[in-house]
């Protein structure tokens, strides 16, 4: 996977009030960096309140009106670059992202996937072994490497490519209601969705759980401490600031580019 020497960043909880794009946009200017000889990048970050949606949510017929309504309520919305579909931000989310290298333009979805998927599941065994990989019809963000237990999606991915380097990313519930996670994604598909929509995510309760109710995991602080524990195997791993990296105003500059060409 080529994650030897890789650099580990650990962003603070994002408050309300905080730019919900601000660790997105840091993972766009870091991609750029590790395209140009940066170690690769292993990036977790968590929302209190939030809602990211997918490019194609964005074109749905309602989708700024959605959006809109969601805003009023103190839930941030954004549209994320990555692929997949509408996904909630909450305390008990981890947001994982490996930032590698590319210089060959030689990428292996697969392969990728199945590593992240493997590393996710690996990281809850001290709970629970019975992690299962494949797509959980009526779930959120569906996709082939969902990662289930009995029946029920933890834990989603995707990936953003540049010319030089590339993310693939999860998001991981490991605290919280799987139901009431739910219940707020087919709220946005409601709202969003016209007559002449389709192929948009037909949400069904009963499909999302978190680590806490599926496996026991006590909480985020122990799930990625597992997570840094397999990584760090016959291996060294540099902990940085993500603020040594980059200035506010480059963040800015990246948040508007991505509303600019996602969000119009």
């Amino acid at each position: 996977m080529g994650l030897e020497h890789a650099v580990w960043v650990e962003r603070p909880l994002v408050e309300q009030g905080e730019s919900i794009l601000a660790p997105l946009a840091w993972e766009e200017l870091m991609c750029r960096q590790v395209g140009q000889g940066h170690a690769p990048v292993v990036h977790i970050w968590r929302h209190t309140d939030g809602i990211a949606i997918g490019l194609r949510d964005r074109r749905l017929t309602y989708a700024t009106q959605a959006m809109e309504q969601f805003r009023q309520k103190g839930t941030s919305v954004c549209v994320r670059p990555s692929g997949g579909a509408a996904v909630p931000l909450h305390p008990g989310i981890v947001n994982l992202s490996i930032i590698l290298p590319n210089p060959k333009r030689d990428i292996s979805i697969h392969r990728d996937f199945r590593f992240m998927a493997d590393w996710i599941s690996r990281a809850v065994d001290p709970w629970n072994n019975q992690s299962y990989v494949g797509e959980i019809e009526g779930a959120f963000c569906p996709g082939d490497y969902d990662v289930s237990i009995a029946g029920r999606k933890f834990c989603g991915i995707a990936q953003r490519r540049q010319a030089k380097a590339y993310i693939i990313t999860a998001f991981i519930i490991v605290e919280g209601s799987g139901d009431e996670l739910s219940a707020g994604i087919r709220s946005f598909y409601d709202q969003a969705v016209g007559e002449q929509d389709k192929g948009y995510p037909v949400v069904q309760q009963g499909t999302m759980g978190s680590l806490a109710e599926l496996a026991q995991v006590p909480d985020v602080a122990s799930y990625t401490k597992q997570l840094q524990y397999i990584l760090s195997q016959g291996q060294s791993i540099q902990k940085i600031d993500e603020q040594e990296l980059f200035t506010k105003e480059e963040i800015q500059q990246m948040e508007a580019y991505l509303i600019e060409r996602y969000d119009n």
